[in-house]
């Protein structure tokens, strides 16, 4: 029995990464002067930078913007991996057991 579940628990991980890693958030800063892609897995993928909303002579408000940017789409990211773990433990559970989900974080 556990050793079904744990099989079980292995493979929703592997589903759960590979979903993640296809997801894709932005985090902008700047009314969209600095824009931050990355993944369900918090990896950065893109930036992209409007070049016309941006005083280039300011060098320390980019690199501000910049911080914005990447933590406001690290953490979608992270929204996204927690939304995606509580959905994997419900699925791991034995039917009428879902509810405990919610002791580990939901």
């Amino acid at each position: 029995m556990f050793g079904d579940l744990m099989g079980n628990m292995q493979e929703q991980q592997e589903a759960m990464q590979k979903a993640l890693a296809e997801k894709e958030v932005v985090g902008e800063a700047g009314e969209g002067a600095i824009k931050v892609t990355c993944n369900g897995l918090r990896k950065v993928l893109n930036v992209s930078i409007d070049k016309s909303k941006l005083d280039w002579n300011d060098a320390e408000q980019i690199e501000d913007m910049l911080l914005v940017a990447v933590n406001r789409a690290i953490d979608q990211a992270a929204l996204l991996e927690q939304e995606a773990a509580s959905n994997s433990l419900k699925d791991i559970l034995p039917p009428g057991m879902g509810g405990l989900s919610g002791l580990f974080g939901q």
